[in-house]
């Protein structure tokens, strides 16, 4: 009962307004359906400019403007965002994570995963698609992109938004996703 009461406390809703071009951050190029994605793509270029290169040369990408993570031994995250495939909304994804292990707290971050090419993205949208222990991402700092590189078609970067979470757990992200209608 308390696991659930977490879990719940860590779901971050998706949005469903439409995107107003007037009013974006992002530039027409790369078009953002409602406006915490505008707000979560803007972050993440201006807590690191070089993230534009990813932008720029990516075949895909996927933006989750909010996911919630808590835990106290057990825990778990939750998030929902969007799909782009060069520069055209395709689609919306969810993030879950259950984890095992040492950890107290909760947390709230940003996650943009970016794809490298046709391939990355078809495997992410099979909704086969998870971290295990092995995948790391970058925490997104001025610079941190410039040494940032895929791997296995895939570079992920996460911006915090506040709390704080200690862990030695053991967990993977598994994706869920839904086409555009």
């Amino acid at each position: 009962m308390a696991f659930a009461a977490l879990l719940s406390g860590c779901a971050t809703s998706q949005t469903s307004t439409g995107w107003d071009p007037a009013q974006s951050a992002v530039p027409a190029e790369q078009p953002a359906s409602n406006p915490e994605v505008a707000e979560t793509i803007a972050a993440f270029k201006n807590a690191d400019p070089g993230m534009q290169r990813f932008f720029d040369n990516s075949y895909g990408y996927a933006v989750f403007p909010g996911v919630g993570k808590g835990g106290l031994v057990v825990g778990g995250a939750y998030g929902g965002g969007q799909v782009f495939e060069q520069g055209r909304l395709v689609g919306y994804a969810t993030i879950t994570q259950i984890t095992l292990g040492a950890q107290i707290g909760g947390q709230s971050y940003r996650q943009i995963i970016f794809f490298a090419d046709k391939q990355s993205l078809d495997i992410f949208r099979s909704s086969e698609f998870n971290f295990g222990a092995q995948a790391s991402a970058v925490a997104v700092t001025a610079g941190a992109a410039s040494n940032a590189a895929y791997s296995n078609g895939v570079a992920v970067f996460t911006l915090p938004r506040g709390g704080l979470m200690l862990e030695a757990s053991i967990a993977g992200q598994k994706f869920k996703y839904t086409p555009k209608p």
